[in-house]
């Protein structure tokens, strides 16, 4: 059953993957995006290209047009503004971030969930906020990062939920422990 499940999620990733290069977005090499095309990608996406291993999680949306011209329509009867969004290698899309035109966010990066990107994000820079600003470096990041993770294998892969969720406790616990430990 599992060989089953896998094969329909490649197929099912095989057929989402076309349909978004169908609808004109340049990616790479193992990326991976929850949500709708058309929700993601909005209505200009050939103007939209990802570098390889970017992960798009859900809510997260590109906007290459800026729809607020609509106001000025009245003096300006078809007055539209477009901009290409250009996202590097090694990117990560935290949930319901927003991508507005014309930026371009370098490699190795982190936007933080519901954050508006609104100006270019250099490599290497984990970025978030309303708008969207340069936090910490992707070093300092990687290493609160290993301090405070662990390796948890998912379910079915030589363990099992319950000792997948033991695994994760036990691994809180000690972080918790330090930092209270450390003040």
């Amino acid at each position: 059953m599992n060989q089953l499940k896998r094969k329909w999620r490649f197929f099912r990733s095989r057929m989402y993957e076309k349909r978004i290069r169908d609808s004109g977005v340049q990616f790479g090499k193992d990326c991976r995006i929850f949500g709708a095309p058309d929700d993601v990608f909005g209505s200009d996406p050939w103007l939209i290209t990802l570098g390889n291993h970017v992960s798009i999680t859900s809510g997260v949306r590109f906007v290459t047009h800026d729809g607020a011209v609509w106001v000025l329509r009245h003096k300006h009867k078809h007055l539209d503004v477009h901009g290409r969004i250009r996202v590097g290698n090694n990117v990560f899309f935290g949930i319901n971030s927003v991508i507005l035109p014309g930026v371009t966010i370098g490699s190795n990066v982190v936007i933080g969930a519901g954050s508006v990107v609104a100006k270019d994000i250099p490599d290497n820079s984990v970025a978030a906020g309303v708008p969207a600003r340069v936090i910490t470096t992707i070093d300092e990041y990687e290493a609160r990062s290993v301090a405070k993770g662990s390796s948890v294998r998912p379910p079915g892969k030589g363990q099992t939920p319950e000792q997948r969720r033991q695994q994760i406790l036990e691994q809180l616990n000690k972080v918790e422990a330090a930092e209270k430990e450390n003040g």
